[in-house]
């Protein structure tokens, strides 16, 4: 629970208020006046005692050493008592830790208009190389999977431990004809989930809907499916990186319904001009524009983001976020352990001090 601060007190504006699981035990912290005032009278009644000897050295004796010396173990004992004390309330603090993502599909544009050379030296080289950089940022320990996709989709690479084999499969690239997004999604949670009866046959477009059943209906030979909330599942994503829009195939929106009911993100890349631009391929002429309204509609069904990179430099910086993104991510983690370990250093070095300085414990 939040910590609620009493009315006379604020929190300082701009700081974020702390949390506490149990901030009952905060009540504990009114202790520490108490302890500072009853220090002070110590000292002063001391000091009154010293007075009624006569030798000047049982005064000093008496008095205790003077200079600060004295006062250093005292308050770095008041310290460790307020960092036990909020240990016991048990603090809680938004922290980056390592995500428990284990594996990431990258699924790739193809098709011919990543010929186009508005990002230098071209589209399909400049993701080629972000690719590959976003590879050597991530852990070792993350698989990665490709699938390449253009009037179809296909696997290029299995998921992955072997950078090698994944950055052979990206420098396989071929360019051909068409836009498959939709394609795309659904081969990556075929390949995310093998046993889970997804086949891009039964789902087709054209078919689902002279069917009149959505996209995300199992068919009969399939497992029961049971939806779960968008984003949840945190052991996988998908990267879906594209400069076109959907010409063919299953519709990225409802597969992005898909990814989101499996609780899978798709982190969207678009890249090229989004007013559009004539690209000619084999003897083809076609204009082609990014479509940022369908690629930002399946980021936010699947509880992800949208990124566009408008250049070389742009997409390498995408991809650098992705990788901290997808290997770290915040949490609301408890942090009792960090204050009772800060208030057992703290009271070991006031009796180490005491000890060395006056040859007794406080």
């Amino acid at each position: 629970m939040k910590l609620t601060w009493p009315a006379q007190l604020t929190w300082p504006a701009g700081l974020p208020q702390p949390n506490f699981l149990w901030p009952q035990f905060l009540w504990l912290l009114l202790l520490l006046p108490l302890l500072v005032l009853l220090y002070v009278w110590l000292q002063r009644r001391k000091k009154k005692l010293a007075v009624r000897y006569a030798s000047l050295a049982i005064v000093k004796e008496a008095a205790g050493r003077p200079g600060w010396r004295r006062h250093v173990p005292p308050l770095l004992m008041l310290a460790a008592l307020t960092a036990l004390i909020l240990a016991s309330a048990r603090p809680v603090a938004v922290v980056a830790l390592p995500s428990n993502q284990q594996t990431i599909i990258l699924a790739m544009d193809v098709s011919g208009s990543m010929r186009a050379t508005d990002v230098e030296p071209n589209r399909l080289v400049a993701a080629q190389n972000a690719a590959k950089a976003f590879l050597k940022d991530l852990p070792r320990d993350v698989k990665v999977g490709v699938v390449a996709f253009a009037g179809s989709a296909q696997v290029a690479q299995l998921p992955t431990l072997n950078r090698d084999d994944l950055v052979t499969a990206i420098d396989r690239f071929q360019l051909q004809r068409a836009t498959a997004t939709g394609n795309a999604i659904v081969i990556s949670l075929a390949t995310l989930f093998p046993n889970a009866g997804i086949e891009l046959q039964q789902l087709s477009f054209d078919r689902a809907r002279a069917m009149g059943r959505s996209l995300d209906q199992a068919p009969p030979t399939a497992k029961e499916f049971i939806p779960v909330p968008p984003g949840s599942f945190t052991s996988a994503a998908i990267i879906m990186l594209t400069d076109g829009q959907r010409t063919t195939g299953v519709d990225p929106v409802e597969a992005a319904k898909m990814a989101a009911d499996r609780g899978v993100k798709v982190y969207t890349v678009g890249i090229g001009t989004v007013d559009g631009e004539t690209i000619g391929f084999e003897g083809w002429s076609m204009r082609v524009r990014l479509d940022e309204e369908t690629l930002k509609a399946i980021a936010q069904k699947t509880a992800a983001e949208y990124y566009y990179a408008g250049t070389a430099q742009d997409l390498q910086k995408v991809y650098q976020n992705l990788s901290s993104r997808l290997t770290l991510e915040k949490k609301e983690t408890e942090v009792s352990a960090l204050f009772a370990l800060a208030g057992a250093l703290l009271a070991l070095l006031a009796g180490g001090l005491s000890m060395w300085w006056f040859n007794r414990v406080l």
